[in-house]
Protein backbone atom coordinates (compact mmCIF):
# COMPACT_ATOMS: atom_id res chain seq x y z
CA UNK A 1 0.00 0.00 0.00
CA UNK A 2 2.92 2.54 0.67
CA UNK A 3 4.53 1.44 -2.65
CA UNK A 4 0.91 2.38 -4.38
CA UNK A 5 0.65 6.23 -2.27
CA UNK A 6 4.47 6.72 -2.70
CA UNK A 7 4.14 6.00 -6.53
CA UNK A 8 0.75 8.23 -7.01
CA UNK A 9 2.41 11.26 -5.00
CA UNK A 10 5.42 10.97 -7.29
CA UNK A 11 3.45 10.52 -9.92
CA UNK A 12 1.24 13.65 -9.55
CA UNK A 13 4.29 15.41 -8.41
CA UNK A 14 6.13 14.92 -11.58
CA UNK A 15 2.59 16.04 -13.71
CA UNK A 16 2.56 19.16 -11.81
CA UNK A 17 5.82 20.03 -13.24
CA UNK A 18 4.52 20.16 -16.82
CA UNK A 19 1.20 22.46 -16.13
CA UNK A 20 1.25 25.95 -17.50
CA UNK A 21 2.07 28.97 -15.68
CA UNK A 22 -0.43 31.78 -16.14
CA UNK A 23 0.59 35.36 -15.38
CA UNK A 24 -2.82 36.36 -14.34
CA UNK A 25 -3.88 33.91 -11.35
CA UNK A 26 -6.72 33.47 -8.62
CA UNK A 27 -5.21 32.50 -5.05
CA UNK A 28 -7.23 31.94 -2.32
CA UNK A 29 -6.89 33.42 1.13
CA UNK A 30 -7.78 31.63 3.98
CA UNK A 31 -8.87 34.22 7.04
CA UNK A 32 -9.40 32.12 10.23
CA UNK A 33 -11.82 33.69 13.04
CA UNK A 34 -10.45 34.50 16.44
CA UNK A 35 -11.62 30.97 17.90
CA UNK A 36 -9.85 29.74 15.16
CA UNK A 37 -12.51 27.16 14.23
CA UNK A 38 -15.02 28.81 11.65
CA UNK A 39 -12.90 30.21 8.54
CA UNK A 40 -14.07 31.01 5.57
CA UNK A 41 -12.40 31.59 1.84
CA UNK A 42 -12.56 34.72 0.00
CA UNK A 43 -10.92 34.27 -3.55
CA UNK A 44 -8.18 37.20 -4.44
CA UNK A 45 -6.67 38.25 -7.43
CA UNK A 46 -3.58 38.59 -8.26
CA UNK A 47 -1.26 39.80 -11.07
CA UNK A 48 1.91 38.64 -11.40
CA UNK A 49 4.51 41.98 -11.75
CA UNK A 50 7.60 41.28 -13.79
CA UNK A 51 10.96 42.00 -11.80
CA UNK A 52 13.81 43.95 -12.60
CA UNK A 53 15.52 40.98 -13.90
CA UNK A 54 13.09 39.80 -16.05
CA UNK A 55 12.79 41.38 -19.92
CA UNK A 56 10.13 43.99 -20.82
CA UNK A 57 8.50 42.37 -23.89
CA UNK A 58 8.36 44.61 -26.69
CA UNK A 59 4.59 43.65 -27.35
CA UNK A 60 1.05 43.66 -25.87
CA UNK A 61 -0.27 40.89 -24.55
CA UNK A 62 -3.25 41.00 -27.25
CA UNK A 63 -0.48 41.58 -30.10
CA UNK A 64 -0.08 37.98 -30.75
CA UNK A 65 -0.41 35.92 -34.24
CA UNK A 66 -2.32 33.07 -35.07
CA UNK A 67 -0.18 30.68 -33.02
CA UNK A 68 -0.02 32.77 -29.91
CA UNK A 69 3.21 34.32 -30.33
CA UNK A 70 4.71 37.92 -30.23
CA UNK A 71 3.71 39.16 -33.79
CA UNK A 72 0.44 41.02 -35.63
CA UNK A 73 -2.78 41.49 -33.93
CA UNK A 74 -4.84 38.02 -34.25
CA UNK A 75 -7.64 38.38 -36.94
CA UNK A 76 -9.56 35.86 -38.40
CA UNK A 77 -8.84 36.65 -42.14
CA UNK A 78 -9.84 34.74 -45.45
CA UNK A 79 -6.75 33.49 -47.43
CA UNK A 80 -7.75 32.55 -50.80
CA UNK A 81 -11.28 32.20 -49.38
CA UNK A 82 -10.33 29.86 -46.23
CA UNK A 83 -10.30 30.84 -42.70
CA UNK A 84 -8.64 28.39 -40.13
CA UNK A 85 -11.44 26.80 -38.30
CA UNK A 86 -9.96 24.34 -35.07
CA UNK A 87 -13.32 22.78 -35.20
CA UNK A 88 -12.92 21.50 -38.50
CA UNK A 89 -10.20 18.37 -39.28
CA UNK A 90 -6.79 20.00 -40.67
CA UNK A 91 -8.59 23.56 -39.84
CA UNK A 92 -10.62 22.82 -42.97
CA UNK A 93 -8.37 23.13 -45.37
CA UNK A 94 -9.25 21.24 -48.59
CA UNK A 95 -8.28 18.12 -50.15
CA UNK A 96 -10.25 15.74 -48.58
CA UNK A 97 -12.37 13.45 -51.04
CA UNK A 98 -14.47 10.54 -51.40
CA UNK A 99 -14.20 7.73 -49.96
CA UNK A 100 -11.64 8.02 -47.90
CA UNK A 101 -12.83 11.38 -46.51
CA UNK A 102 -10.50 12.84 -43.98
CA UNK A 103 -7.92 10.37 -44.06
CA UNK A 104 -5.28 10.59 -41.61
CA UNK A 105 -4.02 7.61 -39.95
CA UNK A 106 -1.05 8.37 -38.79
CA UNK A 107 -2.39 11.57 -37.00
CA UNK A 108 -0.14 14.32 -38.53
CA UNK A 109 -3.43 16.44 -38.10
CA UNK A 110 -4.89 15.11 -34.70
CA UNK A 111 -6.68 17.32 -32.11
CA UNK A 112 -3.97 19.54 -30.47
CA UNK A 113 -1.94 20.17 -33.63
CA UNK A 114 -1.07 23.85 -33.72
CA UNK A 115 -2.14 25.59 -36.91
CA UNK A 116 1.53 26.29 -38.06
CA UNK A 117 2.39 23.30 -37.91
CA UNK A 118 -0.87 22.26 -40.15
CA UNK A 119 0.01 24.96 -42.56
CA UNK A 120 4.07 23.39 -42.55
CA UNK A 121 2.57 20.05 -43.32
CA UNK A 122 0.58 21.24 -46.57
CA UNK A 123 3.22 23.24 -47.20
CA UNK A 124 5.43 20.64 -47.50
CA UNK A 125 2.68 17.87 -49.38
CA UNK A 126 2.14 20.58 -51.88
CA UNK A 127 5.76 21.08 -53.01
CA UNK A 128 6.46 17.54 -53.13
CA UNK A 129 3.19 17.02 -54.97
CA UNK A 130 4.36 19.78 -57.16
CA UNK A 131 8.12 18.31 -57.77
CA UNK A 132 7.01 14.95 -57.76
CA UNK A 133 4.60 15.30 -60.54
CA UNK A 134 7.55 17.05 -62.78
CA UNK A 135 9.48 13.98 -61.99
CA UNK A 136 6.80 11.91 -63.59
CA UNK A 137 7.20 13.41 -66.27
CA UNK A 138 10.91 13.92 -66.50
CA UNK A 139 11.03 10.28 -65.88
CA UNK A 140 8.91 9.36 -69.10
CA UNK A 141 10.12 11.80 -71.29
CA UNK A 142 13.36 12.14 -70.06
CA UNK A 143 13.96 8.54 -70.96
CA UNK A 144 12.22 8.68 -74.77
CA UNK A 145 13.88 11.24 -75.78
CA UNK A 146 17.63 11.49 -76.38
CA UNK A 147 19.03 14.62 -74.06
CA UNK A 148 21.14 17.31 -74.51
CA UNK A 149 25.01 15.92 -73.08
CA UNK A 150 24.51 12.55 -74.58
CA UNK A 151 22.73 11.38 -71.59
CA UNK A 152 20.62 8.11 -72.12
CA UNK A 153 19.81 5.24 -69.83
CA UNK A 154 17.56 5.23 -66.88
CA UNK A 155 16.19 8.47 -65.16
CA UNK A 156 17.93 7.26 -61.88
CA UNK A 157 21.16 7.30 -63.85
CA UNK A 158 20.79 10.37 -65.70
CA UNK A 159 22.19 12.78 -63.47
CA UNK A 160 25.24 11.73 -62.50
CA UNK A 161 25.76 12.08 -66.71
CA UNK A 162 25.54 15.68 -66.40
CA UNK A 163 28.89 17.90 -67.11
CA UNK A 164 29.81 19.97 -63.83
CA UNK A 165 28.69 23.01 -65.20
CA UNK A 166 25.14 21.98 -65.80
CA UNK A 167 25.35 20.65 -62.72
CA UNK A 168 25.97 23.29 -60.49
CA UNK A 169 23.91 25.88 -63.01
CA UNK A 170 20.92 23.49 -61.88
CA UNK A 171 21.43 23.61 -58.27
CA UNK A 172 21.86 27.55 -58.18
CA UNK A 173 18.38 27.31 -59.82
CA UNK A 174 16.83 25.29 -57.44
CA UNK A 175 18.37 26.67 -54.16
CA UNK A 176 17.33 30.26 -55.66
CA UNK A 177 13.99 28.77 -56.10
CA UNK A 178 13.74 27.57 -52.41
CA UNK A 179 15.28 30.62 -50.84
CA UNK A 180 12.46 32.87 -52.67
CA UNK A 181 9.54 30.16 -51.52
CA UNK A 182 11.20 30.89 -48.06
CA UNK A 183 11.39 34.52 -48.18
CA UNK A 184 7.49 34.32 -49.51
CA UNK A 185 5.94 31.81 -47.04
CA UNK A 186 8.36 31.99 -44.08
CA UNK A 187 8.70 34.06 -40.93
CA UNK A 188 12.70 35.67 -40.49
CA UNK A 189 13.93 34.31 -37.67
CA UNK A 190 15.08 36.11 -35.03
CA UNK A 191 18.30 33.99 -33.25
CA UNK A 192 17.13 35.24 -29.87
CA UNK A 193 15.87 33.24 -26.69
CA UNK A 194 12.00 32.77 -26.76
CA UNK A 195 11.70 34.59 -30.03
CA UNK A 196 9.53 31.28 -31.40
CA UNK A 197 9.94 32.16 -34.77
CA UNK A 198 11.97 29.12 -36.34
CA UNK A 199 9.85 26.81 -38.59
CA UNK A 200 7.29 29.70 -38.38
CA UNK A 201 4.98 30.68 -41.64
CA UNK A 202 3.28 34.16 -41.90
CA UNK A 203 -0.36 34.39 -40.60
CA UNK A 204 -1.25 35.45 -44.12
CA UNK A 205 0.11 33.36 -46.22
CA UNK A 206 -1.79 30.13 -47.77
CA UNK A 207 0.61 26.80 -48.25
CA UNK A 208 1.56 26.74 -51.49
CA UNK A 209 0.67 29.96 -53.27
CA UNK A 210 4.09 31.80 -53.70
CA UNK A 211 2.40 33.75 -56.44
CA UNK A 212 3.77 32.29 -59.37
CA UNK A 213 0.90 31.38 -62.07
CA UNK A 214 2.12 32.49 -65.31
CA UNK A 215 -0.72 31.15 -67.09
CA UNK A 216 -3.53 32.26 -64.80
CA UNK A 217 -4.68 29.29 -63.72
CA UNK A 218 -5.47 31.00 -59.69
CA UNK A 219 -9.45 31.39 -59.82
CA UNK A 220 -10.55 34.23 -57.65
CA UNK A 221 -13.82 32.66 -56.35
CA UNK A 222 -12.86 30.33 -53.25
CA UNK A 223 -15.23 27.69 -54.08
CA UNK A 224 -13.35 27.05 -57.15
CA UNK A 225 -9.97 27.80 -55.55
CA UNK A 226 -10.74 25.00 -53.31
CA UNK A 227 -11.67 22.82 -55.89
CA UNK A 228 -8.48 23.05 -57.68
CA UNK A 229 -6.11 22.65 -54.52
CA UNK A 230 -7.94 19.67 -53.99
CA UNK A 231 -7.47 18.74 -57.41
CA UNK A 232 -3.83 19.50 -57.16
CA UNK A 233 -3.43 17.79 -53.82
CA UNK A 234 -4.99 14.54 -55.34
CA UNK A 235 -2.12 14.48 -58.19
CA UNK A 236 0.49 15.41 -56.24
CA UNK A 237 -0.22 12.57 -54.02
CA UNK A 238 -0.28 10.20 -57.13
CA UNK A 239 2.67 11.72 -58.25
CA UNK A 240 4.39 10.73 -55.13
CA UNK A 241 3.27 7.10 -54.88
CA UNK A 242 4.00 6.96 -58.86
CA UNK A 243 7.25 8.36 -58.69
CA UNK A 244 8.71 6.47 -55.48
CA UNK A 245 7.15 3.65 -57.62
CA UNK A 246 9.16 4.07 -60.88
CA UNK A 247 12.34 5.05 -58.54
CA UNK A 248 12.53 1.94 -56.78
CA UNK A 249 11.67 -0.20 -60.12
CA UNK A 250 15.25 1.17 -61.70
CA UNK A 251 16.75 0.54 -58.90
CA UNK A 252 16.31 -3.03 -58.75
CA UNK A 253 16.19 -3.97 -62.48
CA UNK A 254 18.14 -0.55 -63.79
CA UNK A 255 15.73 -0.71 -66.69
CA UNK A 256 14.49 2.00 -68.22
CA UNK A 257 10.61 1.83 -67.46
CA UNK A 258 9.22 1.56 -71.38
CA UNK A 259 12.00 -1.50 -71.14
CA UNK A 260 10.31 -2.84 -67.93
CA UNK A 261 6.52 -2.42 -69.85
CA UNK A 262 7.97 -4.33 -72.56
CA UNK A 263 9.83 -7.42 -70.25
CA UNK A 264 6.42 -8.19 -68.26
CA UNK A 265 4.57 -7.98 -71.35
CA UNK A 266 6.83 -10.56 -73.12
CA UNK A 267 6.62 -12.64 -69.83
CA UNK A 268 3.10 -12.75 -69.41
CA UNK A 269 2.50 -13.27 -73.12
CA UNK A 270 4.45 -16.31 -72.87
CA UNK A 271 7.43 -14.94 -74.64
CA UNK A 272 11.12 -15.46 -73.06
CA UNK A 273 12.19 -11.86 -72.56
CA UNK A 274 15.51 -12.88 -73.11
CA UNK A 275 15.20 -13.85 -76.47
CA UNK A 276 16.50 -11.23 -78.72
Amino acid sequence: MSRVLLFSSTVIGVSSAFLPVQHLSTRQTFLGSSQGEDSKVEPETTYSILSDEEPTPDFEPWEVNAFGQPGDTAQATAINGWIPDSNKPCYGLPGAIAPTGYFDPLGFSQVGISLNEVKRYREAEVQHGRVAMIAAVGYLAGEAIPGPFGITGPANDQLQQMPLPAFILLTTGIAAAELKRATIGWVEPRYEPGSRTLWTLRDGYYPGDVGFDPLGFKPSDPTAFADMQTRELQNGRLAMLGVAGMCSQELVNHKTIMATIDFYQKVYSGVNPYDY
